[in-house]
């Protein structure tokens, strides 16, 4: 018979989800067991990690899919600002862990580098000048400036400048106070933290069952994938925080919540290189326009990114397709995850998403002088030997029931869990890593109500803004980015 072991919590996955979550629970909650558990051979080793992702702390400041024009010209800054306000908590929280001992090493995973938007012609100018005209009136995005000057443009973008015909017309947004964010180091220090003040971790470890017992706990079958032996663990609280694999985990839950729920995962494909003349002259992540029928996450972008303390830059993505649902997962987790109930949901996405379909082909028609090709559009001088290719992670966007189309596919990440709280988990991708402190506070929230008022203290500790939107304090967004400036070492990026 299988050894069973109790535990209060439960997190499915090591990732910068279920690393959130355990250090906010350990501070609520000292005495209260937890035990994660990971399939893989370390933390943050899916998504997570620094070469699966592409490390924007994402804010809104550069995302062009997030400033939408409006019929009439406008700009709908609407989504951008929902994202900035969720990442001012996801700030204020790294602050506090820094200021608490949570965190010991910020630029182990933090680092400034500004946003910038980028576009080529007189249409893409007139945008940009009519995006900042929208955003500069809003205190999160004030310092947004516009730049169409090709010698300004030269002086901070001097990789993009190179060999660049500045007859046609080109603009930048320019956002000083962006970030690149190593959110696979970040797990790894909220774990540590979690592991030093008692939570236990279980590397190796697959999740093949869950039933849930008569007092409302669960108890997960769980087998270790070196040697075979199944081990029984039950949870009083289980989250999934597991990527690609959260859909599949919550369906061997059987919760009525997660009937209708599909996954459609896009892979994505980098070039990086790490010549130190091409790292010195581009000092910035810059995003352009996503091309026809990409996804709102297929827009280009150049970004330096910063792993294990060296500096690389990061061009793409381009998309890829597989049925895995992580990137070290199985060719049959997308016919697996078909069930009954989500099968009209599927074919109702898979009967609209034409262009989608055509875009994702295009992607895994194109060879490196393709992709060279692409890259020159930002770097006119890029030399292909410079430039490697780099498979990136999984990304399982979320298909939802949706009455008269079947199903609708969706960009963003969605919290699904059992109405009684005993379970819950994060399905869906961008913004994704950057969310993860509203996001988890949203699972504390609809999971532990009979609890959630005596922990507002402890909670308004850790961000200070909790209820608050600081798009309409701007006194209040100002202290606090002086302060989580400070405490997060981002002010040289003013």
């Amino acid at each position: 018979m299988a050894e069973l072991t109790r535990t209060d919590v439960v997190l499915v996955g090591a990732g910068i989800m279920s690393a959130t979550l355990g250090a906010i629970l350990r501070r609520l909650e000292p005495d209260w067991s937890i035990t994660v558990v990971e399939r893989l051979d370390g933390v943050g080793a899916e998504s997570s990690g620094p070469w699966n992702n592409a490390g924007t702390g994402h804010a809104g400041l550069c995302e062009m899919n997030y400033t939408p024009a409006r019929p009439d010209g406008s700009i709908d800054i609407t989504k951008a600002v929902f994202v900035n306000e969720q990442f001012q908590v996801t700030r204020q929280f790294w602050a506090y862990a820094v200021e608490n001992g949570i965190l010991t090493d910020v630029r182990g995973f933090l680092n400034p580098v500004p946003h910038v938007s980028f576009v080529r012609g007189a249409q893409g100018v007139d945008y940009l000048r009519r995006r900042r005209a929208a955003l500069v009136h809003n205190p999160l995005f004030a310092g947004t400036e516009l730049i169409e000057d090709p010698d300004e443009f030269a002086r901070r973008l001097p990789l993009m400048a190179a060999e660049r015909d500045f007859a046609e017309p080109v603009a930048l947004n320019w956002a000083a106070d962006g970030t690149d964010v190593d959110f696979g180091a970040l797990s790894r220090q909220l774990i540590g933290y979690c592991t030093r003040t008692g939570a236990a971790v279980w590397f190796g470890h697959e999740v093949r069952g869950l039933s849930r017992e008569g007092d409302g706990s669960w108890t997960l079958t769980i087998v270790n994938r070196r040697t075979g032996e199944k081990r029984k663990l039950n949870g009083k609280f289980v989250f999934v925080g597991a990527g690609g694999d959260a859909l599949p985990v919550l369906q061997k839950a059987g919760i009525s919540e997660i009937k209708g729920f599909a996954g459609f995962p896009i892979g994505g494909r980098f070039l990086r290189a790490a010549r130190p003349a091409l790292t010195a002259a581009h000092r910035a992540k810059v995003y352009g326009s996503p091309a026809p029928g990409a996804p709102p996450l297929g827009a280009l972008h150049l970004d330096l990114r910063f792993v294990n303390g060296k500096p690389w830059l990061v061009f793409g993505p381009y998309a890829g397709w597989s049925p895995k649902f992580l990137k070290h997962g199985h060719f049959s987790d997308l016919p697996r995850s078909i069930r009954p109930d989500n099968v009209v949901s599927m074919l109702g996405v898979g009967m609209r998403e034409v262009t989608l379909v055509s875009y994702l082909i295009g992607q895994l028609r194109l060879t490196d002088p393709g992709r060279v090709a692409a890259l020159r559009e930002f770097v006119p001088s890029a030399v292909g030997s410079d430039w490697e290719l780099t498979v990136a992670g999984q990304r399982v966007q979320v298909i939802r029931r949706h009455k008269g189309k079947g199903g609708v596919l969706e960009f963003g990440t969605t919290i699904v869990g059992a109405a009684d709280g005993s379970i819950a988990g994060l399905l869906g991708g961008s913004p994704g890593a950057s969310t993860a402190v509203p996001a988890m506070l949203d699972v504390l929230q609809r999971c532990f109500a009979a609890r959630y008022q005596s922990w507002l203290p402890t909670l308004k500790e850790i961000v200070p803004s909790l209820g608050a939107q600081l798009s309409e304090e701007p006194a209040l967004y100002d202290e606090l980015r002086s302060w989580t400036n400070a405490t997060l070492q981002l002010d040289v990026a003013a």
